[in-house]
């Protein structure tokens, strides 16, 4: 039995969860879903966006699915807090197009620091936002991106950064990288600006497998990689720690198009897809992730981001006739 703590979230996350833990049920697999709260909601009912009672379950839980939340003035974000609570350190995302198989690879993302350390300061008519950057935080994740790589029978990682701009910070996360370099000597290592890899994911997106960058950047270069494929509602994530794993799709709650039945669902399905992966079972992910594929090939049944006018029922209803 794996227990999992379900956060719907708000928004789009409840509509595109759903379908989702249909999917999961329809295995032949023991799971045990605890519902927890977190998000804008959330916040209504209890003054906090992340109760202590959903950590304290995600801590207790094997893995943690994640629909999506509403950022909320002046309060810090419930999904980045519960990545410090949890020490997910490590972001995973893989971008894959179903119509050009030249793209495919995957942006692994530093997860707790950078300016995402939620360290700023208001002096009035000046606002100050430190860079953490720290030699170990850069080597765990540098670390992880290779191991993935070899893992992955892949051939090159990328770093990226502005080393140029931020000496400091980012020379020691390029430092860091080619130090870790010479212990893997079968990958090809090289590095870009952020402003260059931004360029060529759009002119020679081929001629990447992994890029491993810090937090904002990465945020960044996976909403593009969005564009790229033709839509955010297509990529998933894993937010992995040395103790547990939170998968979450890339999209936000998306709250125009909230109780409407025609978000995307893809992105939070192919994240649970990541969770079996993470639980060991791959046999699992892989007929889920093939039925997402012909289903997506087939070009007959399309949510309206790509292109159709299918409801996210109707998008779920079709994956689980092909499995």
């Amino acid at each position: 039995m794996y227990k999992i703590t379900v956060i719907n979230g708000d928004g789009i996350g409840k509509e595109v969860m759903k379908p989702t833990i249909e999917i999961l049920e329809s295995l032949n697999t023991n799971f045990d879903f605890v519902e927890k709260e977190a998000g804008k909601e959330c916040y209504k009912k209890y003054l906090t966006n992340l109760p202590e009672d959903t950590i304290q379950s995600c801590r207790e839980s094997d893995s943690i699915l994640f629909g999506a939340v509403t950022s909320i003035p002046q309060q810090k974000s419930a999904i980045v807090t519960l990545r410090k609570e949890l020490d997910l350190y490590i972001n995973q995302r893989p971008i894959k197009s179903y119509y050009d198989k030249r793209i495919d690879f995957t942006i692994i993302r530093e997860n707790s620091e950078g300016l995402y350390s939620y360290l700023e300061e208001d002096y009035g008519d000046t606002a100050i936002a430190t860079r953490k950057i720290t030699y170990n935080g850069c080597e765990r994740i540098i670390r992880y991106a290779y191991e993935y790589t070899e893992k992955m029978n892949k051939n090159k990682i990328t770093a990226s950064h502005k080393a140029n701009i931020l000496p400091l910070t980012d020379g020691i996360f390029k430092d860091t990288f080619y130090k870790t370099a010479k212990e893997y000597p079968t990958i090809e290592a090289e590095d870009y600006y952020i402003d260059a890899t931004a360029m060529y994911l759009i002119t020679r997106p081929e001629t990447f497998d992994v890029i491993v960058t810090t937090n904002l950047f990465g945020d960044i270069l996976s909403d593009e990689a969005g564009g790229l494929i033709g839509s955010l509602g297509l990529i998933p994530s894993a937010n992995i720690g040395d103790n547990t794993g939170l998968f979450e799709p890339v999209h936000g709650s998306a709250p125009n198009i909230a109780g409407l039945n025609k978000a995307n669902p893809i992105a939070m399905i192919l994240s649970s897809c990541m969770m079996l992966d993470f639980l060991d079972l791959k046999e699992e992910s892989e007929l889920i992730r093939k039925s997402v594929e012909d289903v997506i090939l087939e070009d007959r049944i399309k949510t309206p981001d790509m292109g159709g006018t299918n409801t996210t029922q109707e998008f779920s209803n079709e994956i689980i006739k092909k499995m």
